[in-house]
């Protein structure tokens, strides 16, 4: 088990916090298995998310156990020509599954 420390954006902080958001998108250039624990820190983006020099920390972290991890490089499926064309259609999306029991999500 490791500590994996990346930056997060107040948006973002707030909902992981909140328990509405129950997982991460990230580019797959670190490594990271279940058990290890993701340590996301908060930081502010004076002039845009796209201008990485104006970004800075709020000093607030959120630690979170990290359960199961896919790797997109590994989808065999997404070769498949219908799904390409799908795919490239309307890109995709992230599900996060929770138990059937349970109230987290606010709409």
């Amino acid at each position: 088990m490791r500590e994996v420390y990346k930056k997060i954006s107040r948006e973002y902080f707030e909902q992981v916090q909140s328990g509405q958001k129950t997982f991460e998108y990230r580019v797959d250039d670190f490594e990271c298995e279940p058990g290890d624990i993701l340590v996301l820190e908060e930081y502010e983006y004076e002039e845009g998310e796209e201008n990485v020099t104006a970004r800075k920390p709020t000093g607030r972290v959120l630690r979170r156990r990290v359960g199961y991890v896919a790797h997109t490089k590994d989808f065999v499926w997404l070769k498949r020509p219908d799904v390409r064309e799908a795919f490239e259609q309307h890109g995709a999306q992230i599900i996060s599954l929770l138990e059937e029991g349970v109230e987290n999500v606010k709409r």
